[in-house]
């Protein structure tokens, strides 16, 4: 399933978990909400690659859950919250993940999130600040033509 690209797709480091990428990454949440049980781990951590034959998955996305790269797993439709699980079952705290995944230790994310979170400045969309920008000059063009209309 090839992925229709969307308006917000630009968006620095984020993968919008849309209705589109929820169908594409069904069998990476499917995987990772069986990690819910205790008894889906054990089986999981025995032989990870026989586990995974249980699940709709491109190689991709088998390969990024085996290399544990979440950053993929997400653009392949994964959902950070049921990805959470896998790194639950590996041991990992949330803040880890979030930490790996935004390429800093775990003590440079805290700092970062108890300071604000990450900076808007250049995370947001460029098609839409294009639009905003667009918008606002064309504000000012219609502010000027009724200012003009009102002195005439």
């Amino acid at each position: 399933m090839v992925r229709r690209q969307q308006e917000y797709d630009d968006i620095p480091g984020t993968f919008v978990f849309d209705a589109e990428r929820s169908r594409q990454g069904y069998g990476i949440n499917m995987f990772c909400m069986s990690l819910m049980k205790e008894e889906n781990r054990k089986a999981f951590k025995a032989n990870e690659a026989e586990y995974l034959k249980k699940f709709q998955l491109t190689d991709e996305q088998r390969d990024a859950i085996l290399k544990r790269d979440y950053n993929r797993m997400l653009e392949l439709g994964g959902n950070i919250y049921f990805a959470a699980k896998l790194g639950a079952t590996d041991g990992h705290s949330f803040q880890h993940l979030a930490a790996v995944m935004t390429g800093s230790s775990q003590q440079d994310y805290a700092a970062m999130m108890l300071a604000g979170g990450r900076s808007v400045e250049g995370n947001r969309s460029r098609s839409a600040k294009d639009k905003q920008a667009k918008g606002k000059g064309k504000a000012k063009s219609q502010s000027k033509s009724k200012s003009t209309a009102k002195r005439k």
